[in-house]
Protein backbone atom coordinates (compact mmCIF):
# COMPACT_ATOMS: atom_id res chain seq x y z
CA UNK A 1 0.00 0.00 0.00
CA UNK A 2 1.58 3.56 -0.71
CA UNK A 3 1.77 6.39 1.30
CA UNK A 4 1.26 10.32 0.51
CA UNK A 5 -0.42 12.84 0.70
CA UNK A 6 -2.92 12.95 -2.14
CA UNK A 7 -2.42 15.20 -3.81
CA UNK A 8 -5.51 16.63 -6.36
CA UNK A 9 -5.56 18.54 -9.65
CA UNK A 10 -8.51 20.22 -10.44
CA UNK A 11 -9.14 22.10 -14.45
CA UNK A 12 -11.88 24.13 -14.56
CA UNK A 13 -13.50 26.30 -17.29
CA UNK A 14 -14.33 29.72 -17.81
CA UNK A 15 -17.52 29.33 -15.51
CA UNK A 16 -15.89 28.32 -12.57
CA UNK A 17 -16.98 24.70 -12.81
CA UNK A 18 -14.88 21.54 -12.03
CA UNK A 19 -14.67 19.44 -14.48
CA UNK A 20 -11.78 17.11 -13.82
CA UNK A 21 -10.44 15.71 -10.33
CA UNK A 22 -7.12 13.65 -10.82
CA UNK A 23 -5.35 11.82 -7.78
CA UNK A 24 -1.95 11.58 -8.44
CA UNK A 25 -1.28 9.44 -5.54
CA UNK A 26 -3.11 6.63 -3.84
CA UNK A 27 -4.12 7.57 0.13
CA UNK A 28 -3.51 4.76 2.92
CA UNK A 29 -6.81 5.65 4.49
CA UNK A 30 -8.99 5.86 1.57
CA UNK A 31 -8.03 2.30 -0.09
CA UNK A 32 -8.72 1.33 3.74
CA UNK A 33 -11.71 2.62 3.84
CA UNK A 34 -12.98 1.54 0.41
CA UNK A 35 -13.15 -2.37 2.58
CA UNK A 36 -16.48 -2.01 3.06
CA UNK A 37 -16.23 -4.55 6.21
CA UNK A 38 -13.70 -2.00 7.41
CA UNK A 39 -15.70 0.81 7.13
CA UNK A 40 -19.13 -0.35 8.65
CA UNK A 41 -17.26 -1.31 11.52
CA UNK A 42 -15.58 1.60 12.69
CA UNK A 43 -18.31 4.21 11.23
CA UNK A 44 -20.74 3.79 14.18
CA UNK A 45 -17.56 4.52 16.29
CA UNK A 46 -16.91 7.87 14.94
CA UNK A 47 -19.33 10.60 15.69
CA UNK A 48 -21.11 12.63 12.65
CA UNK A 49 -18.76 15.95 12.38
CA UNK A 50 -16.14 13.41 11.88
CA UNK A 51 -17.84 11.68 9.12
CA UNK A 52 -18.51 14.89 7.11
CA UNK A 53 -14.77 16.44 7.73
CA UNK A 54 -13.65 13.47 6.70
CA UNK A 55 -15.93 13.85 3.33
CA UNK A 56 -15.19 17.34 2.94
CA UNK A 57 -11.24 16.43 2.52
CA UNK A 58 -11.90 15.48 -1.33
CA UNK A 59 -13.69 14.83 -3.64
CA UNK A 60 -13.34 10.71 -3.25
CA UNK A 61 -13.81 10.32 0.18
CA UNK A 62 -17.15 12.58 -0.72
CA UNK A 63 -17.88 10.24 -3.23
CA UNK A 64 -16.89 7.17 -0.76
CA UNK A 65 -19.17 8.37 2.22
CA UNK A 66 -21.84 10.07 0.60
CA UNK A 67 -22.81 8.31 -2.76
CA UNK A 68 -21.35 5.30 -3.11
CA UNK A 69 -21.20 3.26 0.25
CA UNK A 70 -24.89 2.90 1.74
CA UNK A 71 -25.78 2.92 5.34
CA UNK A 72 -22.76 5.49 6.57
CA UNK A 73 -25.50 7.70 8.51
CA UNK A 74 -27.38 4.24 9.78
CA UNK A 75 -26.70 4.98 13.24
CA UNK A 76 -26.78 8.61 14.09
CA UNK A 77 -25.66 9.19 18.08
CA UNK A 78 -26.30 13.15 18.84
CA UNK A 79 -25.52 12.79 22.25
CA UNK A 80 -21.66 14.24 21.67
CA UNK A 81 -22.73 17.28 19.30
CA UNK A 82 -22.34 20.09 21.42
CA UNK A 83 -24.86 22.06 19.29
CA UNK A 84 -27.52 19.73 20.46
CA UNK A 85 -26.77 20.65 24.26
CA UNK A 86 -29.58 22.34 26.17
CA UNK A 87 -28.91 24.65 28.74
CA UNK A 88 -32.04 26.82 29.70
CA UNK A 89 -30.87 28.05 33.06
CA UNK A 90 -30.21 31.25 31.83
CA UNK A 91 -33.92 32.23 30.71
CA UNK A 92 -35.77 32.44 27.74
CA UNK A 93 -35.80 36.26 26.14
CA UNK A 94 -31.74 36.64 24.54
CA UNK A 95 -33.22 37.42 20.83
CA UNK A 96 -31.96 34.35 19.72
CA UNK A 97 -28.39 34.67 21.70
CA UNK A 98 -28.60 31.06 23.17
CA UNK A 99 -28.68 28.86 19.79
CA UNK A 100 -28.34 30.21 16.56
CA UNK A 101 -31.21 28.14 15.20
CA UNK A 102 -33.78 29.51 17.05
CA UNK A 103 -34.94 32.94 17.35
CA UNK A 104 -36.70 33.47 20.57
CA UNK A 105 -39.62 36.01 20.64
CA UNK A 106 -42.91 36.46 21.80
CA UNK A 107 -44.77 34.30 19.46
CA UNK A 108 -42.31 30.90 20.43
CA UNK A 109 -44.08 28.34 21.37
CA UNK A 110 -42.64 25.65 24.88
CA UNK A 111 -41.81 23.19 22.01
CA UNK A 112 -40.13 25.51 20.05
CA UNK A 113 -37.71 26.74 22.60
CA UNK A 114 -37.00 23.00 24.70
CA UNK A 115 -36.21 21.32 20.94
CA UNK A 116 -34.96 24.29 19.09
CA UNK A 117 -31.66 22.22 19.35
CA UNK A 118 -32.35 19.19 17.78
CA UNK A 119 -34.38 20.96 14.93
CA UNK A 120 -31.48 23.00 14.08
CA UNK A 121 -29.76 19.56 13.83
CA UNK A 122 -32.22 18.21 11.84
CA UNK A 123 -32.70 20.93 9.60
CA UNK A 124 -28.94 20.79 8.20
CA UNK A 125 -28.54 17.24 8.22
CA UNK A 126 -31.88 17.22 6.05
CA UNK A 127 -30.17 19.66 3.55
CA UNK A 128 -27.30 17.88 3.39
CA UNK A 129 -29.99 14.65 2.14
CA UNK A 130 -28.21 12.58 5.49
CA UNK A 131 -31.80 12.09 7.96
CA UNK A 132 -33.51 9.77 5.77
CA UNK A 133 -30.59 7.21 5.87
CA UNK A 134 -30.75 7.58 9.67
CA UNK A 135 -32.12 4.11 11.54
CA UNK A 136 -30.74 4.33 14.60
CA UNK A 137 -31.44 7.45 16.54
CA UNK A 138 -29.84 8.16 20.14
CA UNK A 139 -31.12 11.51 21.69
CA UNK A 140 -29.82 10.18 25.26
CA UNK A 141 -29.89 13.16 27.65
CA UNK A 142 -31.10 15.82 25.47
CA UNK A 143 -33.77 18.05 25.40
CA UNK A 144 -36.44 16.33 23.80
CA UNK A 145 -39.97 17.11 23.87
CA UNK A 146 -43.14 14.63 23.15
CA UNK A 147 -44.25 16.75 20.36
CA UNK A 148 -40.61 16.04 18.40
CA UNK A 149 -40.75 12.17 18.84
CA UNK A 150 -44.57 12.39 17.79
CA UNK A 151 -43.15 13.72 14.27
CA UNK A 152 -40.57 11.51 14.60
CA UNK A 153 -43.20 8.47 14.72
CA UNK A 154 -45.39 10.25 11.97
CA UNK A 155 -42.72 11.59 9.38
CA UNK A 156 -42.60 9.52 6.14
CA UNK A 157 -39.91 10.10 4.83
CA UNK A 158 -37.77 9.06 7.88
CA UNK A 159 -36.77 5.58 8.33
CA UNK A 160 -35.73 5.62 12.29
CA UNK A 161 -36.51 2.10 13.10
CA UNK A 162 -34.87 2.19 17.25
CA UNK A 163 -34.92 5.56 19.08
CA UNK A 164 -33.14 6.13 22.58
CA UNK A 165 -34.95 8.99 24.77
CA UNK A 166 -33.56 7.75 27.89
CA UNK A 167 -32.55 10.09 30.28
CA UNK A 168 -33.89 13.03 28.45
CA UNK A 169 -34.91 16.93 29.88
CA UNK A 170 -37.94 18.21 29.18
CA UNK A 171 -40.47 15.03 28.32
CA UNK A 172 -44.02 15.31 28.73
CA UNK A 173 -44.43 11.64 29.34
CA UNK A 174 -48.01 11.83 29.66
CA UNK A 175 -48.25 13.25 25.35
CA UNK A 176 -45.31 10.63 24.43
CA UNK A 177 -47.66 8.04 25.63
CA UNK A 178 -50.47 9.59 23.79
CA UNK A 179 -48.78 9.82 20.43
CA UNK A 180 -47.60 6.14 20.90
CA UNK A 181 -50.71 4.64 21.75
CA UNK A 182 -52.26 6.57 18.63
CA UNK A 183 -49.53 5.33 16.22
CA UNK A 184 -50.14 1.92 16.81
CA UNK A 185 -54.13 2.09 16.93
CA UNK A 186 -55.61 -0.94 14.98
CA UNK A 187 -56.79 1.60 12.16
CA UNK A 188 -52.64 2.97 11.57
CA UNK A 189 -52.01 2.83 7.93
CA UNK A 190 -49.76 -0.05 6.38
CA UNK A 191 -46.15 0.03 7.42
CA UNK A 192 -46.53 2.58 10.46
CA UNK A 193 -44.92 3.43 12.34
CA UNK A 194 -41.51 2.43 11.00
CA UNK A 195 -40.31 2.31 14.69
CA UNK A 196 -40.03 -0.58 16.04
CA UNK A 197 -37.90 -0.12 19.61
CA UNK A 198 -37.63 2.50 21.93
CA UNK A 199 -35.37 2.92 24.64
CA UNK A 200 -37.19 5.06 27.12
CA UNK A 201 -37.01 3.58 30.74
CA UNK A 202 -33.10 2.32 31.46
CA UNK A 203 -30.02 4.66 32.58
CA UNK A 204 -28.63 6.16 29.35
CA UNK A 205 -24.95 4.66 28.71
CA UNK A 206 -22.19 5.46 29.95
CA UNK A 207 -19.46 7.82 27.57
CA UNK A 208 -16.23 6.20 26.41
CA UNK A 209 -13.71 7.01 28.00
CA UNK A 210 -10.80 8.82 25.99
CA UNK A 211 -7.19 8.87 26.69
CA UNK A 212 -5.59 11.14 28.94
CA UNK A 213 -3.77 14.33 27.83
CA UNK A 214 -0.56 14.63 29.66
CA UNK A 215 -0.51 17.99 32.55
CA UNK A 216 2.05 20.43 31.35
CA UNK A 217 3.63 23.32 33.94
CA UNK A 218 5.54 25.90 32.36
CA UNK A 219 5.62 23.91 29.26
CA UNK A 220 7.07 21.05 31.18
CA UNK A 221 5.10 17.92 31.53
CA UNK A 222 4.37 17.27 35.19
CA UNK A 223 4.99 13.19 35.61
CA UNK A 224 3.10 12.98 38.99
CA UNK A 225 0.05 14.21 37.97
CA UNK A 226 0.00 12.53 34.62
CA UNK A 227 0.56 9.41 36.39
CA UNK A 228 -2.05 9.58 38.80
CA UNK A 229 -4.72 10.60 35.67
CA UNK A 230 -2.99 7.68 33.94
CA UNK A 231 -4.27 5.18 36.73
CA UNK A 232 -7.32 7.15 37.35
CA UNK A 233 -8.06 6.58 33.60
CA UNK A 234 -7.31 2.57 33.91
CA UNK A 235 -9.22 2.26 37.05
CA UNK A 236 -12.37 3.78 35.25
CA UNK A 237 -11.73 1.67 32.35
CA UNK A 238 -11.62 -1.44 34.46
CA UNK A 239 -14.65 -0.90 36.24
CA UNK A 240 -16.02 -0.25 32.96
CA UNK A 241 -15.07 -3.66 31.75
CA UNK A 242 -16.10 -5.23 35.10
CA UNK A 243 -19.75 -4.10 34.87
CA UNK A 244 -19.72 -4.90 31.01
CA UNK A 245 -18.85 -8.34 32.11
CA UNK A 246 -21.82 -9.05 34.58
CA UNK A 247 -23.62 -9.50 31.48
CA UNK A 248 -26.93 -8.09 29.79
CA UNK A 249 -29.81 -6.47 32.48
CA UNK A 250 -32.91 -8.50 32.64
CA UNK A 251 -30.90 -11.47 31.71
CA UNK A 252 -27.83 -11.52 33.54
CA UNK A 253 -28.33 -9.11 36.38
CA UNK A 254 -30.84 -9.78 39.33
CA UNK A 255 -32.48 -7.10 41.33
CA UNK A 256 -34.11 -3.59 40.45
CA UNK A 257 -33.43 -3.06 36.60
CA UNK A 258 -35.06 0.20 36.29
CA UNK A 259 -34.26 2.76 39.06
CA UNK A 260 -36.96 5.71 38.07
CA UNK A 261 -39.97 6.43 38.70
CA UNK A 262 -42.72 4.70 36.51
CA UNK A 263 -45.41 7.15 35.83
CA UNK A 264 -49.01 6.03 35.49
CA UNK A 265 -50.12 4.88 31.98
CA UNK A 266 -47.17 3.29 30.76
CA UNK A 267 -48.63 -0.64 31.70
CA UNK A 268 -51.17 0.71 29.50
CA UNK A 269 -48.91 1.98 26.79
CA UNK A 270 -46.77 -1.12 26.76
CA UNK A 271 -49.88 -3.08 26.44
CA UNK A 272 -51.21 -0.97 23.41
CA UNK A 273 -47.98 -1.25 21.60
CA UNK A 274 -47.24 -4.87 22.46
CA UNK A 275 -47.31 -5.94 18.81
CA UNK A 276 -45.55 -3.22 17.39
CA UNK A 277 -43.23 -1.57 19.27
CA UNK A 278 -40.85 -2.78 22.00
CA UNK A 279 -39.62 -1.30 25.11
CA UNK A 280 -36.31 -1.39 26.91
CA UNK A 281 -38.91 -2.51 29.55
CA UNK A 282 -41.95 -5.75 30.21
CA UNK A 283 -44.99 -5.87 31.59
CA UNK A 284 -45.06 -7.93 34.81
CA UNK A 285 -46.17 -11.25 34.77
CA UNK A 286 -47.00 -11.87 38.69
CA UNK A 287 -50.39 -13.68 38.96
CA UNK A 288 -51.73 -10.12 40.61
CA UNK A 289 -51.80 -8.40 36.73
CA UNK A 290 -54.21 -10.60 34.40
CA UNK A 291 -52.28 -10.73 31.40
CA UNK A 292 -50.61 -13.49 33.62
CA UNK A 293 -50.85 -16.87 32.66
CA UNK A 294 -50.88 -17.92 35.65
CA UNK A 295 -53.91 -14.86 36.66
CA UNK A 296 -56.55 -16.55 38.49
CA UNK A 297 -54.71 -20.01 39.37
CA UNK A 298 -52.66 -18.78 42.27
CA UNK A 299 -54.14 -17.16 45.24
CA UNK A 300 -52.36 -13.76 45.97
CA UNK A 301 -52.44 -11.28 48.52
CA UNK A 302 -54.19 -8.34 48.79
CA UNK A 303 -52.72 -5.13 48.17
CA UNK A 304 -52.54 -2.64 50.80
CA UNK A 305 -53.21 0.15 47.61
CA UNK A 306 -55.11 0.55 44.69
CA UNK A 307 -55.34 -2.72 42.42
CA UNK A 308 -53.72 -1.90 38.92
CA UNK A 309 -54.63 -4.66 36.40
CA UNK A 310 -51.72 -4.26 34.75
CA UNK A 311 -48.08 -3.11 35.61
CA UNK A 312 -44.73 -2.54 34.15
CA UNK A 313 -41.83 -4.89 35.45
CA UNK A 314 -38.92 -3.27 37.24
CA UNK A 315 -36.99 -6.48 38.87
CA UNK A 316 -35.52 -8.90 37.33
CA UNK A 317 -35.94 -12.20 39.35
CA UNK A 318 -34.20 -15.59 39.19
CA UNK A 319 -36.51 -18.82 40.26
CA UNK A 320 -38.25 -18.95 43.81
CA UNK A 321 -36.18 -20.00 46.71
CA UNK A 322 -38.22 -23.23 47.95
CA UNK A 323 -39.36 -24.02 44.46
CA UNK A 324 -37.15 -22.53 41.80
CA UNK A 325 -39.73 -21.68 39.24
CA UNK A 326 -42.64 -19.32 39.36
CA UNK A 327 -46.31 -19.69 39.44
CA UNK A 328 -46.19 -17.98 35.13
CA UNK A 329 -43.13 -19.29 34.51
CA UNK A 330 -40.01 -17.88 33.27
CA UNK A 331 -39.20 -15.81 30.28
CA UNK A 332 -36.90 -17.06 27.82
CA UNK A 333 -35.13 -15.74 25.06
CA UNK A 334 -36.15 -17.99 21.78
CA UNK A 335 -38.95 -19.54 23.46
CA UNK A 336 -41.14 -16.70 24.83
CA UNK A 337 -43.34 -14.67 22.41
CA UNK A 338 -41.78 -11.75 20.86
CA UNK A 339 -43.22 -8.73 22.47
CA UNK A 340 -42.06 -10.67 26.16
CA UNK A 341 -38.44 -9.62 25.61
CA UNK A 342 -37.30 -6.35 26.45
CA UNK A 343 -34.91 -4.46 24.29
CA UNK A 344 -31.10 -4.66 25.75
CA UNK A 345 -28.66 -2.16 26.45
CA UNK A 346 -26.39 -0.89 25.18
CA UNK A 347 -28.28 0.13 21.78
CA UNK A 348 -26.62 -2.12 18.84
CA UNK A 349 -24.25 -0.46 16.63
CA UNK A 350 -23.42 -2.49 14.06
CA UNK A 351 -27.17 -3.44 13.41
CA UNK A 352 -30.87 -1.34 13.14
CA UNK A 353 -32.98 -4.44 13.68
CA UNK A 354 -34.99 -5.30 16.73
CA UNK A 355 -33.71 -8.85 16.79
CA UNK A 356 -30.43 -7.52 17.28
CA UNK A 357 -31.22 -5.39 20.10
CA UNK A 358 -33.70 -8.15 21.87
CA UNK A 359 -30.79 -10.77 21.87
CA UNK A 360 -28.51 -11.46 24.70
CA UNK A 361 -24.80 -11.83 24.70
CA UNK A 362 -23.47 -15.20 26.01
CA UNK A 363 -22.02 -15.52 29.68
CA UNK A 364 -18.06 -14.92 29.73
CA UNK A 365 -17.01 -18.52 29.70
CA UNK A 366 -20.05 -20.15 28.53
CA UNK A 367 -21.14 -21.85 25.46
CA UNK A 368 -23.38 -20.26 23.41
CA UNK A 369 -25.43 -23.56 22.56
CA UNK A 370 -25.63 -24.62 26.17
CA UNK A 371 -26.43 -21.11 28.15
CA UNK A 372 -30.19 -20.76 28.03
CA UNK A 373 -31.25 -16.76 29.64
CA UNK A 374 -33.88 -16.41 31.13
CA UNK A 375 -35.64 -14.41 33.96
CA UNK A 376 -38.54 -13.50 36.29
CA UNK A 377 -39.89 -9.75 35.56
CA UNK A 378 -41.55 -8.37 38.35
CA UNK A 379 -42.93 -5.01 39.15
CA UNK A 380 -42.57 -3.89 43.34
CA UNK A 381 -45.71 -4.28 44.26
CA UNK A 382 -45.59 -7.69 43.35
CA UNK A 383 -42.59 -8.75 45.11
CA UNK A 384 -43.22 -6.67 48.58
CA UNK A 385 -42.52 -8.56 51.55
CA UNK A 386 -41.67 -11.65 49.34
CA UNK A 387 -37.69 -9.77 47.83
CA UNK A 388 -34.64 -9.90 50.15
CA UNK A 389 -32.80 -6.63 48.70
CA UNK A 390 -29.35 -7.91 50.07
CA UNK A 391 -29.30 -11.35 48.49
CA UNK A 392 -31.65 -10.90 45.95
CA UNK A 393 -33.54 -14.65 47.25
CA UNK A 394 -37.79 -14.50 46.59
CA UNK A 395 -40.35 -16.74 47.50
CA UNK A 396 -42.95 -17.05 44.85
CA UNK A 397 -46.93 -17.13 45.62
CA UNK A 398 -47.45 -20.74 45.56
CA UNK A 399 -43.99 -21.19 48.06
CA UNK A 400 -45.49 -18.54 50.86
CA UNK A 401 -48.31 -16.69 51.25
CA UNK A 402 -47.53 -12.77 53.38
CA UNK A 403 -49.11 -12.97 56.66
CA UNK A 404 -51.75 -10.28 57.22
CA UNK A 405 -51.07 -7.52 59.76
CA UNK A 406 -54.46 -9.36 61.34
CA UNK A 407 -53.16 -12.89 61.53
CA UNK A 408 -50.00 -11.13 63.07
CA UNK A 409 -51.82 -9.13 65.95
CA UNK A 410 -53.85 -12.79 66.58
CA UNK A 411 -50.84 -14.46 67.09
CA UNK A 412 -49.71 -11.65 70.03
CA UNK A 413 -53.19 -11.34 71.62
CA UNK A 414 -53.83 -14.27 74.05
CA UNK A 415 -56.83 -14.67 76.15
CA UNK A 416 -56.74 -16.10 79.60
CA UNK A 417 -59.30 -17.58 81.26
CA UNK A 418 -59.48 -17.18 85.47
CA UNK A 419 -59.72 -20.81 85.85
CA UNK A 420 -57.87 -22.86 83.11
CA UNK A 421 -55.25 -19.67 81.56
CA UNK A 422 -55.71 -19.69 77.95
CA UNK A 423 -58.23 -21.28 76.17
CA UNK A 424 -58.21 -24.52 73.60
CA UNK A 425 -58.07 -21.93 70.49
CA UNK A 426 -55.65 -19.78 71.48
CA UNK A 427 -53.20 -22.78 72.92
CA UNK A 428 -54.03 -24.73 69.29
CA UNK A 429 -52.92 -21.28 67.44
CA UNK A 430 -49.43 -21.12 69.67
CA UNK A 431 -48.02 -24.33 68.18
CA UNK A 432 -44.95 -23.83 65.90
CA UNK A 433 -46.82 -25.31 63.18
CA UNK A 434 -49.44 -22.78 63.37
CA UNK A 435 -47.51 -19.85 63.56
CA UNK A 436 -46.95 -17.88 60.37
CA UNK A 437 -43.55 -16.36 60.51
CA UNK A 438 -42.48 -13.64 57.37
CA UNK A 439 -39.97 -14.47 55.72
CA UNK A 440 -39.05 -10.90 55.00
CA UNK A 441 -38.34 -7.84 57.86
CA UNK A 442 -37.31 -4.24 57.78
CA UNK A 443 -35.26 -4.15 60.89
CA UNK A 444 -33.23 -1.14 60.25
CA UNK A 445 -34.85 1.95 58.70
CA UNK A 446 -31.73 2.52 56.32
CA UNK A 447 -31.82 -0.94 54.60
CA UNK A 448 -34.60 -2.65 52.80
CA UNK A 449 -36.76 -5.51 53.44
CA UNK A 450 -34.21 -7.94 53.54
CA UNK A 451 -34.31 -11.81 54.46
CA UNK A 452 -33.68 -13.59 57.74
CA UNK A 453 -30.57 -14.92 57.32
CA UNK A 454 -29.07 -11.33 55.96
CA UNK A 455 -30.69 -9.74 58.80
CA UNK A 456 -28.96 -12.02 61.09
CA UNK A 457 -25.88 -11.55 59.84
CA UNK A 458 -26.00 -7.29 59.92
CA UNK A 459 -28.24 -6.66 62.44
CA UNK A 460 -26.45 -6.87 65.88
CA UNK A 461 -26.82 -6.31 69.62
CA UNK A 462 -24.44 -4.84 71.74
CA UNK A 463 -22.43 -5.75 74.44
CA UNK A 464 -21.62 -2.79 76.01
CA UNK A 465 -25.36 -0.86 76.45
CA UNK A 466 -27.05 -3.71 75.06
CA UNK A 467 -29.30 -2.25 72.04
CA UNK A 468 -29.76 -3.13 68.32
CA UNK A 469 -27.70 -1.59 65.94
CA UNK A 470 -26.55 -2.22 61.84
CA UNK A 471 -23.13 -2.67 60.99
CA UNK A 472 -23.59 -1.49 57.43
CA UNK A 473 -24.83 1.96 58.26
CA UNK A 474 -23.68 2.48 62.15
CA UNK A 475 -20.25 3.67 60.77
CA UNK A 476 -17.47 2.82 63.44
CA UNK A 477 -19.15 0.09 64.45
CA UNK A 478 -18.14 -3.56 65.21
CA UNK A 479 -19.40 -7.56 65.35
CA UNK A 480 -19.66 -6.76 69.25
CA UNK A 481 -20.25 -2.80 70.35
CA UNK A 482 -22.29 0.03 68.49
CA UNK A 483 -20.92 2.93 67.05
CA UNK A 484 -21.40 5.24 70.22
CA UNK A 485 -19.96 2.18 72.86
CA UNK A 486 -17.05 1.83 70.26
CA UNK A 487 -16.16 5.43 70.28
CA UNK A 488 -16.64 5.33 74.43
CA UNK A 489 -14.19 2.62 74.68
CA UNK A 490 -11.78 4.37 72.23
CA UNK A 491 -11.61 7.31 74.37
CA UNK A 492 -10.91 5.39 77.75
CA UNK A 493 -8.35 3.58 76.03
CA UNK A 494 -6.47 6.91 75.39
CA UNK A 495 -7.14 8.44 78.53
CA UNK A 496 -5.81 5.18 80.28
CA UNK A 497 -2.29 5.85 78.43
Amino acid sequence: MASGVVTQQHARDSSGSEISDVSDVTNPLLNLLSNTLVLHQTIPYLPISSLLNLAATSSSFRDLLLRRTPGVFRHLDLTRVKTAQFDGDGGIDHGGEIWRNVQVDENLTEDDFYSGPLRGIFQSIRRRDILHHVQTLVLDGLSVTAEFCNDILVDPSLRVRILSIRDVKNLNERKLMQSLRYACRSTRPEDTPRVKGLYVFGARDAPALTAPSPVRQNGAVRGGANISIGWNHKSQHALKESIHNEGDDWYHKRGRIIGRHIADGWAETLLDCREVIKFDAVLCTAPRHQNSPAFGKTRVTPSSGVESPWGVATFALGGCASCGSAPEGFTVYGESPSEQLPLLAPVPLHSSTIKAATCPTPSVGSKKSEETHKFVPRCLECIRERYCFSCDQWWCEACYQVPSRHELNVQHVHFVDQTNGLVDHELAALEPSNLKKPKIKRSCWECEHNCLDCIANTQKLCKGCGGGYCIIHYEGSTLTFCDWCSRRRGRRSQELY
